[in-house]
């Protein structure tokens, strides 16, 4: 597929003397693109604005905040500007110190190319809180044949006939979800889209195909999927809703497509990508768990705990949890049926091969990764390398006049996000006991001022935190980190 509908940036604050406030002022920036037959195709681009990182002001007895926003998008290859804009937002009012994320959007129209949005951000209510971020953005020619918009989740939806709003579809204001993470508690995934050009069918028989699929076994789910009937039309709106309690953990693509009498897709897909967690633990009666012989073969009684634990780097919190409560047990059955289960609630029909894979992995890590108080799952450079898989580039400077002896992996591709890179360090010296000292990966370790804290050898009376400006931090992990 062309590039996945939801794409998320975590717009990263680039003024120095604020790297790693708790307060530095955040925001996500997503784009949705969709087809107009008046005016021709456009991008909504998204916004959502983390409250507790921004200062709300007292206005008229409330707390409102006010950010100023600089949009810029530039034609790819050639960098020409195809469109400015620049205003100050208000949020709306809250009336208690406890505030809200609140959501801006921004309707450019676009022909079909390849485009960068070039986004600035600043609080205006809080001294020095700037951020600078962009994003890359496609907008495709199909969009005169039979097509389909990209799938808008909503965070809220009700009717509304206020065409003023930014917020406007099809008689429904939609505040957009731009998280593609749902917890245990988030039953519900409710979604826009708009079908074009389907009074060009000439078949008079034609309807909408709702489908959730398996990142991990390629299966659709069960339970999912939907059929509708389409009454032709230039545009069809659609608002649905998919209860999704009964889904289990994994990762997931919910895709929709125009399809013919003989079930066969008209057009490009729509596709979004999303994770879950359920928790979903060993049944209570083990009883009902039949060991498979062939894939208990590669296991042996004393080293149960050891590839029971091994699985904590790729568990979801509450899987982990499980895990735990399994080791404690100490029963040698139940970790089988735990390490069996595992993998085929994972992994369904491909459980034993994808199971003897991450074995490898984890017998990998252990030689590579391992010290005399670790084992390798359980180290840094371990877990992120079961989690992610094998970097394609790393850098190892194990010896360096000035810096510590450190590692830079380069992952060009983690699930939907390109270019990620892991620094990893020693200030030991000993035990090959290597830590992650920063990511750019979401939800990883991020520390904007890791290459201060590689030269602290060399300067232990200085602090990382100091804002005298020194930035001269010697060695080359600066050049190594930014090489593509």
């Amino acid at each position: 597929m062309k590039k996945p509908l939801l794409v998320i940036l975590t717009l990263l604050l680039l003024v120095s003397n604020s790297f790693g406030q708790k307060n530095q002022l955040k925001a996500f920036i997503d784009y949705k693109s969709y087809y107009s037959p008046e005016q021709g195709p456009y991008i909504d681009l998204q916004f959502q604005f983390v409250a507790y990182t921004i200062k709300f002001a007292p206005v008229d007895s409330v707390l409102q905040a006010k950010i100023a926003v600089s949009t810029i998008v530039t034609s790819q290859p050639s960098g020409d500007t195809v469109y400015t804009n620049a205003f100050a937002l208000e949020s709306p009012r809250m009336r208690d110190s406890i505030v809200e994320d609140f959501f801006d959007n921004i309707r450019i129209p676009l022909q079909p190319g390849n485009y960068i949005a070039h986004v600035s951000l600043t609080d205006l209510n809080g001294k020095d809180k700037s951020l600078d971020g962009q994003i890359e953005m496609t907008i495709s020619e199909k969009y005169s044949k039979v097509s389909t918009s990209d799938i808008l989740i909503a965070e809220v939806a009700s009717p509304s006939s206020n065409m003023e709003s930014p917020f406007q579809k099809s008689g429904y204001e939609i505040l957009p979800r731009i998280s593609n993470f749902y917890s245990q508690v988030m039953t519900n995934i409710p979604y826009y889209v708009e079908l074009y050009n389907t009074n060009q069918i000439q078949d008079s028989s034609f309807g909408l195909r709702q489908q959730i699929v398996s990142t991990q076994t390629n299966q659709i789910m069960p339970g999912f999927s939907r059929f509708t009937k389409i009454k032709a039309s230039p545009v069809v709106p659609i608002l649905r809703n998919i209860d999704i309690s009964k889904l289990p953990s994994g990762s997931y693509h919910l895709t929709l497509e125009i399809i013919d009498r003989n079930s066969k897709t008209i057009g490009e897909a729509a596709d979004y990508f999303f994770e879950r967690i359920n928790d979903i633990e060993v049944a209570e009666n083990t009883d009902e768990i039949i060991l498979d012989p062939s894939f208990q073969a590669s296991l042996t009684d004393d080293s149960l705990d050891y590839y029971l634990a091994s699985l904590i780097p790729i568990a979801r919190p509450a899987e982990v949890k499980s895990i735990m409560k399994t080791l404690k047990a100490k029963s040698p059955d139940l970790n089988r049926k735990h390490i069996q289960q595992f993998w085929v609630q994972t992994s369904g029909a491909n459980a034993a091969s994808q199971w003897l894979t991450y074995k490898q992995n984890v017998q990998l890590v252990q030689k590579n990764y391992g010290n005399n108080f670790q084992d390798g799952f359980e180290t840094d450079r371990g877990r992120v390398f079961l989690q992610y898989g094998q970097p394609n580039t790393i850098i190892v400077r194990e010896t360096s006049p000035s810096e510590y002896p450190y590692e830079i992996w380069h992952y060009y591709k983690i699930k939907t996000f390109s270019n990620k890179r892991f620094v990893f360090y020693n200030p030991d010296l000993v035990n090959n006991a290597y830590r992650l000292l920063h990511s750019d990966m979401v939800g990883e370790q991020q520390n904007y001022k890791w290459q201060e804290m590689l030269v602290k050898r060399n300067s232990s009376n200085s602090s990382v935190d100091s804002k005298s400006g020194n930035e001269q931090y010697g060695g080359n992990s600066n050049y190594y980190y930014k090489q593509d």
